[in-house]
């Protein structure tokens, strides 16, 4: 296995549980077998163990080597705001820097979002003081101490960026004029030569250059030459040395002529000033593009209200919603929106959910209802109790997940990272090899070519087009997703998912509603609906069955009295008896009724129906004839056929894992088209059932919702929790359909797809555009074309790189599913 040259080939890692001199010994031992560790010092008084690697070695491997030992490694998630990173070679020299803290077991930075999240267990002093030795300032984020508005921030420097660029562009375009108007217009060569002479234009351009340098230009100075001096250099510290080159050359053909050789006495201010100015302008620009990457989840952050309407002590008060505690009544009016979660306590209403749901449909709330915060309250009122506040509501979790997913690092990420850990050295190298190949061989003046090309080199690279590539489409397609209902919750997802084979679908509850309801009931002629259904009801109302429930509950919701029942029976495995208002009525399978002497052949059609629907059926007689036949089943969700029928245009197979009898499960296959059906799995044999599609079909998503499916959604590739179902299975899955529409699924995995597609375009470009224009710079087509690239227009392309990749990404946020409403 190769080097990898983003590791760090120090590490320090927490242990906890050692006792004795034996405990060490075990622990250096099992860490020296893993796999790219050279050598392991395990110190028993300080609980930890000093690592020496020679490759990159996957902190999990780490963990698991020291927990199989019997000792534990404390880790703990630190968030960390970073301000003054600009380009991926910043990111690469925090996280190098971060990674050096000891305590430190893996540390990920984000250029788009601007935030690093680290694990071990780190001081949190030790952190920021790391980060400022790269020149970057980093302030903790916890839950009680938030990130601050993005939004504002990114306003504010936006505004900064706006303001520094029209101060240096009221600057430069004196100097551009009076030494570019000279060289492209004869007529203006010879009106300053005759005026101002051209010591004094040189003079102007100086006082002008200069202003600009230590004005609005005084950041790339103040920033790179730091990161130079420290053997981290940056893209600031690119700029800070091209357009330093051409000043200082610049000030000594002004004042100091006589030091330079003959026929090289130039002035270069006007490209100085100019990439300054060019470079806040794509900075700026950048700036209002960045902000414009979160508008999805400041939307999220602004559906919660400010205030709340509580009852206390019989009297109703506004207050601030961060004063809201468990168990207030919540008054709600028409058209309000709801300021944390809730069960309703009286009064009905529809509530518009599509914020949170992706549905645009309005939900009936009633008595017993629960209701979310951020939502939307329609045209009735009705009071509530808070049962979530804070932090646990569920739209905070659910800003909370999309933060987490935004500021995570695809795998896609690596190759950047290796790439972007040499890139600005590489190029500071190049522009070396640029100048010392064009003063040696270069025609005259060599030195001026030399120092032209060098400069262009220096000012064309852009790192910032690498750096942005990746982060800022994830945060857009997350963005996108929560604005679906599609919650990613590890970044991650994102690039797995796009890649999945096969889509696996628990069957209760996630392809069907999860409760079983009275489907058919078809009576025999004499008798009438609704008389046999109350009086199946009535004895089925004696039982505790599921199928007995059902039947039960679809006589409440007709609204039809039951009689009084006496003498109920039950007979194990045939079915039930009993007198009801003094009729003799029995219901049970089909050898039950065989056994009363009932033909149940009458029903022989509707039987096979049934069958081939994977319902099984039930008989009713009544008074000593065969009444009728009942089907009770878990009706499918409206939503299925679609999202089956989505998945396979998309192609893609799809499985369905069930507990069911094979004939039921294939009947209900056959009814959605589904390719392959795992039936009679027992709820611990799921995993298994997993792993055999992985086998033979490749990567895998499942799709699941209920406490047993969560080793299953945590052994596929990706799992996707129906938001409906229990907190377990949420917790285990990688993706949160928050509707529970399984049209939820093909539109992650579509937005997954578009998402990476998004990402590699932008590559593309980074890589493409350094690839190709560095060498023009360096005047590599000088020879045979006569062509070289000005300094200023390798500024406006480097700015324009940047904008690129921004605008690119953000044309996620208009991302739909084709064919979707």
């Amino acid at each position: 296995m190769n080097a990898d040259p983003g590791f760090s080939r120090s590490l320090t890692l927490p242990i906890e549980g050692m006792h004795c001199a034996s405990c060490v010994g075990r622990v250096e031992r099992a860490l020296k077998a893993v796999p790219g560790v050279t050598e392991a010092h395990v110190n028993l008084a300080g609980e930890r163990a000093d690592l020496q690697l020679d490759q990159a070695v996957a902190p999990e491997a780490l963990v698991k080597a020291v927990e199989e030992t019997g000792y534990r490694v404390p880790m703990g998630a630190v968030k960390l705001a970073v301000d003054g990173m600009t380009c991926a070679g910043c990111v690469r020299g925090v996280e190098h820097a971060l990674l050096a803290v000891p305590g430190v077991v893996s540390a990920e930075v984000n250029l788009a979002t601007e935030r690093a999240v680290v694990t071990g267990s780190p001081r949190m002093k030790d952190l920021i003081e790391a980060v400022a030795r790269k020149g970057k300032t980093a302030t903790p984020l916890t839950d009680e101490a938030p990130a601050p508005d993005q939004v504002s921030k990114r306003d504010e420097e936006a505004r900064q960026l706006k303001w520094q660029m029209g101060v240096a562009l009221a600057l430069t375009l004196p100097v551009f004029v009076l030494e570019m108007g000279s060289h492209l217009i004869p007529a203006m060569h010879h009106w300053v030569m005759a005026t101002i002479g051209m010591q004094t234009s040189w003079m102007i351009q100086f006082v002008l250059t200069t202003a600009v340098l230590l004005g609005p230009g005084r950041l790339f100075y103040v920033q790179g030459v730091p990161m130079l001096a420290r053997g981290a250099p940056d893209m600031n510290s690119l700029v800070a040395v091209g357009t330093g080159a051409a000043y200082l050359f610049s000030l000594i053909a002004t004042f100091a002529p006589g030091l330079l050789p003959a026929g090289t006495v130039h002035v270069y201010y006007e490209a100085a000033a100019v990439i300054v100015t060019l470079i806040l302008l794509g900075r700026w620009l950048e700036a209002r593009a960045k902000g414009r990457t979160s508008e999805a989840i400041q939307g999220l952050v602004r559906l919660a209200p400010k205030t709340a309407r509580v009852e206390r002590d019989g009297v109703s008060l506004d207050i601030d919603v961060d004063q809201v505690i468990l168990g207030d009544v919540i008054e709600m009016r028409p058209g309000e929106r709801l300021p944390v979660d809730g069960e309703v306590l009286a009064g009905q209403s529809y509530v518009d959910e599509s914020m949170i749901t992706g549905e645009p449909v309005p939900v009936a709330k009633a008595p017993g209802a629960a209701v979310v915060g951020g939502t939307v309250n329609q045209t009735g009122s009705f009071t509530f109790r808070a049962s979530a506040v804070g932090r646990d509501t569920m739209l905070a979790q659910i800003i909370r997940m999309v933060e987490d997913a935004q500021g995570g690092k695809l795998p896609i990420q690596a190759m950047v990272d290796k790439v972007t850990m040499y890139f600005v050295p590489a190029v500071i190298a190049l522009a070396l090899l640029t100048f010392g190949v064009w003063l040696a061989l270069g025609p005259d003046p060599a030195l001026t070519f030399g120092l032209v090309n060098a400069v262009a080199v220096l000012i064309i690279a852009c790192p910032c087009a690498m750096g942005l590539a990746t982060p800022t489409s994830i945060m857009v397609g997350t963005g996108r997703g929560a604005e679906m209902g599609v919650l990613f919750r590890k970044g991650d997802a994102l690039q797995t998912l796009s890649g999945v084979e096969v889509v696996a679908f628990d069957k209760t509850g996630t392809l069907t509603e999860g409760a079983p309801r009275l489907t058919d009931l078809e009576v025999a002629e004499g008798f009438e609906h609704a008389d046999v259904l109350a009086q199946i009801a009535a004895v089925e109302e004696k039982s505790e069955h599921p199928i007995a429930r059902a039947i039960v509950a679809a006589v409440e919701e007709q609204g039809l009295p039951l009689a009084n029942v006496t003498a109920f029976e039950s007979l194990t495995g045939m079915g039930v008896r009993a007198e009801v208002a003094g009729a003799a009525v029995e219901i049970g399978a089909d050898r039950y009724m065989a056994s009363l002497g009932h033909d149940p052949s009458i029903f022989a059609e509707t039987s096979e129906r049934l069958a081939a629907e994977g319902k099984s059926p039930l008989y009713a007689a009544i008074e000593g004839r065969l009444a009728a036949i009942v089907a009770v089943a878990d009706p499918i969700k409206e939503t299925t056929p679609a999202a089956i029928k989505a998945l396979h245009q998309q192609g893609r197979k799809v499985a369905m894992i069930t507990g069911d009898n094979r004939r039921t499960a294939q009947a209900i296959a056959a009814r959605l088209g589904i390719d392959e059906v795992v039936a009679e799995v027992l709820p611990d044999g799921k995993v298994a059932a997993v792993r055999a599609l992985k086998a033979s079909h490749g990567r895998l998503a499942f799709v699941g919702d209920g406490i047993n499916d969560a080793p299953a959604l945590a052994e596929a590739d990706v799992g996707l929790a129906i938001g409906t179902g229990t907190d377990v299975a949420i917790e285990a899955a990688d993706v949160v359909l928050m509707s529970g529409a399984l049209s939820g699924v093909p539109k992650a995995i579509a937005l997954s797809a578009a998402t990476i597609r998004n990402i590699r375009q932008n590559l593309f470009w980074a890589f493409a555009y350094n690839t190709a224009l560095v060498p023009v710079a360096a005047g590599a087509l000088y020879p045979a074309f006569g062509i070289l690239l000005s300094p200023m227009f390798a500024a406006a392309a480097m700015a324009l790189s940047s904008v690129f990749v921004l605008a690119n990404a953000l044309r996620l946020r208009g991302w739909r599913l084709e064919g979707a409403a």
